[in-house]
């Protein structure tokens, strides 16, 4: 049987996550989100909450990286911040857990070696998710199984960006021997190839396939200026 890695090698992981507040939250909802992206060609999944993982996983014959988006008061870590929430993934089964792997201070007095060990207790892969390439190499003599820039440009200390990080891809693909996956601001195919180019092991992408609204916002903005520019007016 293919290892993760050998699955996922190459390929697109697409993001498969709605919050609450947005139309497409569910877990079944999620799960037919999923279906979507492997008859598309993804490799595997990452998701958000036990739940999702779950779901997902009884629909599609795909990996799937959990996740659970949890805000601690206080705390800025909020990406698999805790024990509490690796517990919850493993027990769903999830394939692999990322987990927040930045220089910032995790809640409860958790460290990233205790996550990362957790999820070596049961043969699951951690994936430390940063945004620079100090934590990318931090994150590797703790022991995690491979690194993915998803923080890169949301922390204070990391650079704001417009598109992928480029950069930090590049440097983290010399420098590691674990593999590194490229994800953050991921919204053309182009992208994904030039990332592949640079010593990604795989590319993430969410919003750009699965958020419609924000797919619907870029499109509907694009219409806005071709009228203000051409001066139409709508009839009727």
């Amino acid at each position: 049987m293919a290892t993760i890695w050998e699955k996922t090698q190459g390929g697109l992981i697409v993001s498969c996550q709605a919050l609450p507040n947005e139309p497409l939250h569910g877990a079944g909802i999620m799960a037919r989100m999923a279906l979507a992206a492997e008859q598309g060609g993804a490799a595997a999944i990452r998701a958000n909450g036990a739940d999702d993982v779950r779901s997902i996983k009884a629909q599609t014959g795909l990996p799937v990286i959990g996740i659970v988006k949890r805000d601690y008061p206080g705390y800025p870590i909020y990406i698999t911040p805790t024990l509490r929430e690796v517990d919850e993934l493993l027990d769903a089964g999830a394939d692999m857990i990322a987990f927040d792997a930045t220089l910032r201070k995790r809640p409860n007095g958790c460290t990233a070696e205790e996550l990362i060990q957790r999820m070596h207790s049961l043969g699951v892969p951690a994936m430390a998710d940063v945004s620079t390439l100090e934590e990318a190499e931090q994150a590797e003599r703790l022991g995690a199984d491979c690194v993915s820039t998803t923080l890169s440009g949301y922390t204070p200390y990391s650079v704001s960006r417009t598109g992928p990080d480029y950069d930090l891809v590049e440097q983290a693909a010399e420098r590691l021997r674990i593999p590194v996956f490229a994800e953050g601001r991921v919204t053309e195919p182009e992208q994904v190839a030039a990332l592949l180019q640079l010593g990604a092991h795989a590319v993430v992408v969410g919003s750009a396939i699965t958020r419609p609204q924000l797919i619907a916002e870029r499109f509907a903005a694009a219409a806005g200026r071709r009228w203000q520019r051409d001066g139409f007016k709508a009839k009727g």
